[in-house]
């Protein structure tokens, strides 16, 4: 027994006659005052469970000028963020880091609302705070936004005049130096890289990183060609760097599904993973662990990624103090590819 009517949701009049305190007082509880008494708080809680009562989010608002609401925006095409298992892995995390929070989470993909739509939803009081991902180079709108709500991006801002102030990133430019040096260390020494979009950090931190072991190592890094991160793309790029220089015996594809794409181009041109051309990724998703031969990858911990950028978020909008960057660690994972 409830103590509520049948057909009747508890109220929060309900709630205060059992506990035996005015509506105020209630009120106060749920909404989180200092201003009640440990034991009072206590006994407002339990006629709260008893009468299986649920605050009203409207009402919660109204009272303390929050929504309880995060949105997730993903400046990319719907098509890329239902394919890349990296975002599938980024909202993991984050539903993790929210699961005992009392904060929603919202997705907005800019390819279907646009990028001036979602800075208006963003600054209108719909959500306490944003996490950002995949932010690409001269966009401004969600730099600008952080300047007047809680936004925590997913990677760092390439162009230094954007007001980004947290940003939780993973380490794209150690990762790419340990791919670069496996393969160096395989004995390989006409190595390429299929390099991402230039105008996102990954694209030229993993780019760097390889170029960087390259050169250390007195080999030429000249064989460069670039993809957009889809498989095809990687498979066109494969394609051209063959027609360059046939003679090319490694690989480094800027993440697992480009390194799938170069896999089918090798195969067209009559040639073997590994015993012809040695191949790395980067991501170590479902495109690594299910290719033939298995892929090896540098692991990014997407999962830990999402998770942290929505702590982050949360501690910032509760007005702590977090670190302005944290960089996530990357490994090596090797497979039979190389």
């Amino acid at each position: 027994m409830t103590g509520v009517p049948a057909g009747q949701a508890p109220t929060l009049e309900m709630v205060a006659a059992r506990a035996g305190v005015s509506r105020a007082t209630v009120s106060r509880v749920v909404n989180g005052s200092p201003k009640v008494s440990p034991d009072v708080v206590e006994v407002v809680q339990q006629a709260i469970a008893a009468l299986n009562y649920v605050p009203n989010r409207a009402a919660r608002s109204l009272a303390s000028r929050r929504t309880q609401a995060i949105a997730l925006v993903v400046p990319e095409s719907t098509s890329r963020v239902f394919n890349d298992p990296f975002f599938a892995a980024l909202v993991q995390g984050v539903g993790l880091a929210l699961a005992n929070t009392e904060y929603t989470l919202s997705m907005l993909i800019e390819s279907e609302t646009g990028s001036e739509k979602t800075r208006r939803y963003l600054l209108g009081g719909n959500v306490d705070g944003a996490l950002v991902a995949s932010h690409h180079t001269g966009d401004h709108s969600y730099a600008n936004v952080s300047l007047s709500l809680p936004v925590v991006f997913g990677g760092r801002p390439l162009d230094p005049t954007e007001s980004v102030n947290y940003t939780v990133d993973v380490d794209n430019l150690h990762g790419a130096e340990l791919a670069a040096q496996h393969l160096v260390d395989r004995g390989r020494s006409r190595i390429a890289t299929i390099a991402g979009p230039q105008d996102m950090p990954p694209g030229v931190d993993r780019l760097r990183g390889f170029t960087s072991v390259l050169e250390r190592a007195g080999l030429s890094a000249d064989l460069v060609e670039f993809g957009d991160f889809s498989p095809a793309s990687g498979a066109t790029a494969m394609r051209r760097l063959l027609e360059r220089d046939a003679s090319l015996d490694a690989v480094f594809a800027a993440n697992d599904q480009m390194a799938i794409g170069a896999y089918s181009a090798i195969a067209e041109a009559g040639l073997t993973v590994p015993g012809d051309i040695a191949v790395v990724g980067f991501d170590d998703d479902r495109y690594a662990a299910t290719a033939m031969p298995p892929l090896t990858t540098v692991h990014q911990p997407s999962i830990e990624m999402g998770t942290e950028m929505a702590r982050t978020l949360v501690r910032l909008i509760e007005g702590d103090d977090v670190p302005p960057t944290t960089l996530l660690p990357t490994k090596l994972v090797v497979r039979q590819s190389s």
